[in-house]
């Protein structure tokens, strides 16, 4: 009976695509509404799972969390989606793409240096939305947009979240865009973000190779999420 109960609670999380995966960064928070949240890494090492460093006090969406676009399947009667400017982080299972700075970073880890004139598009009607473009190449035909450097120093360290199709044709106007993990000391839009020293530890442990993801949500979903990612060897 207990197998068949723990099948039950994993299927609206089976994953669209098989990912062998050997590093996990894992965000949990209280409640689906709630703006603070854990971070904790895990690495698999000779096929068992361990934590690496510390539990990490971060923020997330000022909103809290609202299902997004990933590897996994949203359930049916999922009370929060995310939407484009709710002010809510994705929860869910994703790929972690680039990281980026405002400068060089010598990390093994892919990372590109963006510019002022590095947009993000937010702007749903645009063709770029969910997409980092340089503007000095494209027609721009958006209207809303966040430089990938400016004053602050919120970008200056940071890794872009494969939610909804990030950077495709395929993203869903209006799912949310521009997902990355980055500094700030206060909750955001829909990124998670904690302190520089500890970015730059994360990205000096990320591996390509290793095929890292982020797996996040509130604490009565992020064990169901994380059981099956580290017992269904993805």
């Amino acid at each position: 009976m207990k197998r068949w109960i723990l099948l039950v609670i994993f299927i609206p999380f089976i994953l669209n695509a098989k990912i062998f995966t050997s590093q996990l960064i894992v965000i949990s928070s209280n409640d689906w509404n709630d703006n603070q949240a854990s971070l904790q890494r895990y690495e698999k090492i000779d096929n068992r799972w361990h934590k690496i460093g510390k539990k990490l006090s971060i923020y997330i969406g000022r909103n809290g969390f609202g299902w997004g676009i990933g590897l996994h399947t949203t359930p049916k009667n999922a009370k929060y989606i995310k939407k484009e400017g709710d002010g809510r982080s994705p929860a869910g299972i994703f790929r972690l793409l680039n990281a980026f700075g405002y400068e060089p970073f010598d990390i093994s880890y892919p990372y590109e240096v963006y510019h002022r004139y590095d947009h993000c598009v937010d702007d749903i009607n645009s063709r770029y939305y969910n997409s980092i473009i340089d503007s000095r190449k494209v027609d721009i035909d958006y209207k809303s947009k966040e430089y990938m450097k400016f004053a602050k120093d919120y970008y200056k360290y940071g890794i872009v979240v494969d939610h909804n199709s990030f950077g495709s044709l395929h993203s869903l106007k209006g799912a949310g865009s521009c997902i990355f993990v980055h500094i700030k000391d206060k909750p955001t839009a829909g990124c998670s973000v904690m302190t520089q020293k500890e970015i730059k530890k994360i990205l000096r442990w990320l591996d390509k190779n290793k095929n890292p993801i982020l797996i996040q949500a509130p604490k009565d979903t992020i064990k169901s999420l994380y059981r099956y990612a580290t017992k269904m060897n993805l």
